[in-house]
């Protein structure tokens, strides 16, 4: 009673005083300017989308796919990586990577499918939502950073915008709407998949490289300002279908042989854990 009312409290040892969990006030603003860019490009997608000008909207979601590139960067290269950064940007995903690409797409052509068009759309909200979700709650872990675990969700919203930017006048036939639904739904199942995608991240800027690697990026940004709609489609196609090539070249190699060891045992298999093989930073 006396301990309730404060009358022993002088007893007690620091320790087992209850502590006060003091929060950081501010933000790191460069990263955090860079995320706000990229939230604002998926609501502008979405205002335009509404407005039908949907050849203006596509590019937003590229748009906002280079900012969440740089704002990770940023973050690492000037230590200021941030728990409200992480979750500040994943929410910013949710808008850029999810909504936005689904109500293009809905404005595009699913719009014609009636209740079966939004069910799609919002499939692919939920399945962005829950790669993003996945990816906060897996942690840092120390496996192959090589290959991200399911598509990484800028890639998947890729798949809608390109294919609007390369055809933007939209479908108003249900029959031609139908087709339209796998630009949807292939994406969303493959976000929330288990299949490993090949990631960049281990691309060292910073090592010396060959001379014709310049002449391959130079290619390609004259290809992307010539051509735009037909090379933006083919490097989301190719990415999303890159997965199922790389697998069925290891299947390929494992039924010839060439996986096994060369006393011709079987290779030892890799240790179960619960934590993914990868884990995507740019949203990843």
């Amino acid at each position: 009673m006396l301990e309730q009312n404060g009358g022993l409290r002088f007893l007690r040892r620091a320790s087992d005083r209850p502590r006060r969990i003091r929060l950081r006030r501010g933000v790191y603003l460069l990263p955090s300017l860079f995320t706000m860019g990229n939230m604002f490009c998926g609501y502008a997608c979405i205002v335009y989308a509404m407005r039908n000008e949907l050849e203006t909207a596509a590019p937003f979601i590229g748009f906002a796919y280079v900012l969440d590139v740089l704002d990770g960067r940023i973050a690492r290269m000037t230590g200021a990586e941030s728990e409200f950064g992480l979750q500040f940007d994943s929410l910013a995903d949710v808008i850029s990577f999810g909504i936005a690409p689904a109500v293009l797409s809905f404005a595009w052509g699913l719009n014609s499918l009636g209740r079966l068009g939004w069910a799609a759309g919002f499939m692919f909200v939920a399945c962005a939502a829950m790669r993003l979700a996945r990816f906060n709650i897996q942690g840092m872990s120390g496996s192959d950073k090589r290959y991200f675990v399911g598509m990484p969700s800028p890639a998947a919203a890729a798949v809608p915008a390109a294919t609007v930017y390369a055809y933007p006048w939209g479908l108003f036939d249900y029959r031609e709407a139908l087709p339209a639904l796998a630009m949807v739904l292939v994406p969303a199942i493959l976000m929330v998949s288990r299949i490993r995608f090949r990631s960049f991240k281990t691309f060292d800027l910073r090592a010396r490289q060959p001379y014709s690697v310049l002449i391959f990026v130079a290619a390609g940004m004259v290809a992307v300002a010539t051509h735009p709609r037909f090379v933006l489609v083919v490097m989301a196609y190719s990415y999303l279908a890159s997965a199922f090539i790389g697998m069925a070249i290891g299947r390929f190699r494992l039924r010839s042989g060439r996986g096994l060891p060369s006393d011709g045992s079987q290779p030892a298999a890799p240790p179960v854990t619960g934590e993914p093989p990868a884990r995507d930073t740019a949203a990843r």
